[in-house]
């Protein structure tokens, strides 16, 4: 099996438009610098808070080459494969290997609901393409398939699929995914609001999003679990409770843009067929951001 040694808050990193909704490739070059000065442990590029489907493939070929250029080898960058066709996504695992990444975030292909063999399939044709390790992607809610057991338990003589990013809402799964296969994957959290039940379950990291807005706060979580002082990292993450819900959201990149921007973090434009938030549900997201500022706790 491949050898990584990843751990800890990974944040889902956003990509920054200018006015014209352009790559705005220093801001978010700016932002990657502010979550690595809090002290994360990795960095998710080009996932959906990255608006990978989005892009137009040079403009992520080139953000990836701007993360990777900023990020140094400080922490490990992994690339979102977020691609329609088998085919497309082999094609940018190899892109994403010659530019530099140290691992992928593999999903299923876009728009296709696959059957299980067809899910397969598609994971391994990306693992035989790169040499890079992989961590799969498995978010039942937003891509209408689960990776299932079965599945996990073919994929384990690929030996560079290592890792699973578990987004399903039912965090038995953490517990259900270990007794089968043991230490097989390496487990990391997938929605925001569910990070401290799988940090207690074993998982070993954590995919987040609301980490753009507040790292410290985040990296702290972690430190407080792997410490094992739960009642302090409980108090913290019921302070945070409010704006992590909203990873979980269709309308997840639009709310964590605008919290960012809230907390002078970029701004808040997203690509069509995003567009920004407004009406009853700006105001509430402004609300939500602006009171977690007014109540943080530095240090």
């Amino acid at each position: 099996m491949a050898r990584i040694e990843w751990a800890g808050v990974f944040p889902a990193a956003t990509t920054q438009f200018d006015a014209g909704l352009a790559v705005d490739i220093a801001a978010t070059k700016s932002h990657l610098e502010f979550m690595l000065a809090a002290g994360v442990h990795g960095i998710v590029a080009l996932g959906t808070c990255g608006e990978n489907a989005s892009l137009s493939a040079d403009e992520k070929r080139a953000v990836l080459g701007a993360i990777v250029e900023t990020v140094r080898g400080r922490v490990p960058v992994l690339a979102g494969v977020t691609e329609f066709t088998t085919e497309a996504a082999c094609a940018y695992a190899r892109d994403a290997e010659r530019i530099g990444v140290d691992g992928l975030m593999v999903l299923p292909a876009m728009v296709y609901v696959p059957k299980p063999e067809e899910l397969v399939a598609h994971f391994r044709a990306v693992a035989r393409a790169t040499k890079l390790p992989i961590m799969l992607y498995n978010n039942p809610p937003a891509y209408r398939v689960n990776i299932g057991l079965d599945a996990l338990t073919q994929l384990a003589d690929e030996p560079n699929i290592v890792s699973l990013k578990e987004a399903a809402e039912d965090t038995r799964r953490f517990t259900d995914i270990a007794n089968a296969l043991g230490d097989r994957y390496v487990l990391f959290a997938g929605l925001d609001d569910l990070a401290f039940e799988a940090l207690a379950l074993g998982a070993k990291g954590w995919v987040s999003g609301l980490t753009g807005a507040f790292p410290e706060e985040s990296v702290r979580i972690y430190e407080l679990m792997q410490e094992g002082r739960l009642a302090d990292a409980r108090e913290l993450y019921r302070w945070f409770m409010p704006l992590l819900h909203l990873d979980a959201g269709h309308d997840l990149v639009q709310c964590i843009k605008l919290v960012q921007q809230r907390a002078g973090q970029g701004s808040a434009r997203v690509r069509p067929p995003r567009y920004p938030l407004s009406g009853a549900r700006y105001d509430e997201i402004v609300a939500l951001a602006d009171s977690a500022l007014r109540t943080r706790k530095r240090g």
